[in-house]
């Protein structure tokens, strides 16, 4: 294993290890979450605490890269220790864990919003729940892996393009106006899309914008009204079978796939709840290929922060049909891994930090060019 900044001088632990805290007020879940990671190469843990409060107080000695962070805790809360243990530790980041009640999802998601990278919910671990506990493992352990930045070479979408060997050249963007504009995004996306949401709301006005955002339910359809809001578009979480129309947002759903059906006079939008795509659902990849199909060249894609390598697939076959595609660069991504391996497959015709991506869709959306 080796271990990879995502930000310059970020890393604080030891070179060969991301240094991990956990919150928890379970003294179960804590000894639970500490036994897993502690059997994964790559990964310390360097401190638990039962509750908001002994965290602050222990963060600083820590040091932590990845902080696993429960919402619902005694004497301090997650959500109240949040701004706090940025204040003290900046450069780590907080996964939060919750139970996946409306209550805790409507909480989780300001705590998205307040800076925590990432989200996982957290099952019911009674008799008979190891089903849930497995799943919850896995995807704990990747995504501790994927914020901490312990990447295995062998398994890395991202393994040439990170050491600049092979790396492929940008494609030619497309000469036509984008007729629609696309984004795929995961870990750190919330952030990200806030960020170009508020600063490209004028231009979306004249496309249909959708979005496909790895979420679970109840999260996409509040993060499709704040998005709509930022925008000022109208939409949000999307609806099976509603027609594309300029200045509309289409989020899909969390547990669903979204495609563009119907025909490319009449476009519209159809959900599904087939089988997961690169482990997601939604999933970028089936988005962005029924885009390609539909818009052709005239389709502006965006692949935002994230892990794994969803989206690579789709943004190839849209760079193939003469559309143009951006991806969010290293520097600035949570996860370099979706933007990374898009950049990977030769699909990209701009790489760039989320701080220019706004201007640069704007730019496209109303003249067909990018700003140098």
């Amino acid at each position: 294993m080796q271990l990879r900044s995502h930000h310059a001088g970020e890393r604080s632990g030891p070179a060969n290890s991301a240094r991990v805290m956990i919150v928890d007020d379970s003294a179960v879940v804590r000894g639970m979450v500490r036994r897993w990671l502690a059997e994964q190469s790559g990964i310390e843990v360097v401190a638990a605490a039962g509750d908001g409060r002994a965290a602050i107080k222990a963060v600083v000695a820590a040091r932590p890269d990845v902080i696993i962070l429960d919402i619902e805790m005694p004497v301090m809360d997650g959500l109240t220790a949040l701004p706090e243990l940025k204040r003290l530790a900046p450069d780590a980041h907080i996964l939060i864990s919750s139970t996946l009640s409306q209550r805790n999802a409507e909480i989780s998601f300001r705590a998205l919003n307040a800076g925590a990278s990432d989200y996982l919910a957290k099952p019911g671990f009674s008799a008979g729940g190891n089903d849930g506990r497995e799943i919850f493992r896995a995807e704990l352990v990747a995504k501790v892996r994927a914020l901490g930045g312990v990447v295995d070479p062998a398994e890395s979408a991202n393994a040439k393009a990170d050491s600049g060997v092979g790396r492929p050249g940008l494609r030619k963007p497309s000469n036509a106006i984008p007729r629609v504009l696309t984004i795929g995004s995961s870990t750190g996306g919330p952030g990200a899309l806030n960020q170009i949401f508020e600063h490209t709301g004028a231009a979306m006005a004249g496309v249909p914008v959708l979005v496909t955002q790895h979420m679970p339910p109840t999260f996409t359809k509040l993060l499709g009204d704040k998005l709509a809001r930022l925008a000022a578009l109208s939409g949000g979480e999307a609806v099976d079978g509603e027609v594309l129309v300029p200045g509309r947002l289409y989020l899909a759903p969390g547990g669903r796939h979204m495609r563009v059906a119907g025909t490319k006079t009449r476009p519209i939008i159809a959900l599904d709840d087939g089988p997961p795509v690169n482990f997601c659902r939604p999933a970028v990849d089936p988005l962005f290929e029924s885009v390609a199909a539909t818009f052709g060249s005239a389709t502006l894609a965006v692949v935002l922060t994230g892990m794994g390598a969803d989206g690579a697939a789709g943004s190839v076959l849209i760079a193939n049909a003469g559309g143009t595609v951006i991806a969010q660069d290293e520097a600035t991504s949570t996860v370099w891994g979706m933007p990374g391996a898009a950049m990977a497959a030769g699909a990209c015709a701009f790489v760039q930090p989320l701080g220019q991506i706004a201007g640069s869709i704007s730019s496209l959306l109303t003249t067909g060019r990018c700003r140098p």
